[in-house]
């Protein structure tokens, strides 16, 4: 008697991954190939493959000494940071890990959920883009275990979140400067497609708002995470009739970009512009002056986000999906100080 084919067998008659006879089976997850498509199907008709069986084939499959960690951006030292602890706590387990990064664009993070599919992890670690709710969902009725991390998507309720409470590191760093009789105050945030965009800018304009300050919209700058456009926001801040006192630059990625920015004009730091940034780097208190910061506990967010995704798939974590929430720090430097006109 023959053993029944399994996806694999398909996707290897086919030459193709299976995550794209994933696709095939199920019309309208993802882009394939008109000729690739009926390759697929040829392979399925000769092999006698019963399609129903594909997504228990792909639960049972799950390794449990692997999993995904899907970030959004390398190049952004939090993320790298980020990377290497989830790699270290990981290998403490015994379990290893298979990279992957969207470089903060939603077409390569479908790509980057497909390739998890066809790759058999046990469970992913991600920082999504905000989009592919689709995807994310696919992959958790495949069994995969998901661990959002940093980022969340409200949508997506049935899986694990580990992340940084913003909106009170926001508030927090916000009422700083109120406190140091600044009322025109700036933020520069991360998009508002993401949770950390929204949250930031929601605690920025309660701390503003309980303080009696009104916030013009003017001075509450979105920018994306990758390219030069933190620069080109606070030149807009500082180009305008009344410009701020204080800067809160929410967008870790865009800190070296502001503050590049900020050398090359005559503003003076804190003289001028009292400047808090989110950001966890050593060199942030070794330059001129030393900066203010909301640090982000990294190792906390791996190693809470780790512990979650074993749990899970070594299946000693059973209880419904999580949510961890872990407190920033604020550190007082020299780049804030009192308001001087």
């Amino acid at each position: 008697m023959h053993k029944p084919a399994t996806i694999r067998d398909v996707a290897r008659e086919a030459g193709v991954s299976v995550a794209v006879v994933s696709r095939v089976l199920n019309d309208g997850s993802g882009p394939v190939a008109v000729a690739t498509r009926a390759k697929v199907v040829e392979a399925i008709e000769r092999l006698g493959y019963q399609p129903r069986s594909a997504a228990r084939e792909l639960l049972q499959q799950r390794s449990t000494t692997t999993i995904g960690l899907l970030l959004a951006d390398l190049a952004n030292p939090f993320f790298a940071r980020l990377a290497d602890r989830v790699v270290w706590e990981a290998r403490a387990r015994g379990v290893h890990v298979l990279l992957l990064t969207t470089q903060e664009d939603p077409h390569l993070e479908a790509e980057s959920i497909e390739t998890l599919m066809g790759r058999s992890v046990g469970a992913v670690i991600a920082t999504p883009t905000g989009g592919n709710l689709d995807k994310w969902r696919r992959l958790r009725e495949l069994g995969v275990n998901v661990v959002l991390v940093d980022r969340e998507i409200d949508e997506l309720s049935c899986v694990d979140i580990v992340a940084i409470d913003n909106e009170l590191s926001a508030r927090t760093a916000t009422s700083h400067l109120i406190g140091l009789g600044h009322e025109r105050i700036a933020l520069i945030s991360g998009p508002l497609s993401t949770s950390t965009g929204r949250e930031r800018v929601g605690g920025f304009r309660n701390a503003m708002t309980e303080a009696g300050l009104g916030v013009s919209d003017l001075l509450v700058r979105a920018v994306p995470f990758r390219g030069d456009s933190g620069s080109d926001a606070v030149a807009a801040l500082l180009a305008l009739p009344t410009p701020p006192t204080g800067l809160i630059v929410g967008n870790t990625a865009q800190v070296r970009n502001v503050l590049r920015r900020l050398q090359q004009s005559p503003v003076t730091v804190p003289d001028d512009l009292s400047l808090i940034v989110f950001d966890d780097n050593p060199w942030t208190e070794l330059v001129s002056p030393a900066l203010s910061v909301v640090r982000q506990p990294i190792d906390m967010l791996a190693v809470h986000s780790v512990e979650l995704a074993v749990g899970r798939l070594k299946g000693t974590l059973t209880e419904p999906a999580k949510r961890i929430r872990v407190e920033a720090e604020f550190v007082q430097r020299s780049s804030s100080g009192l308001r001087t006109s």
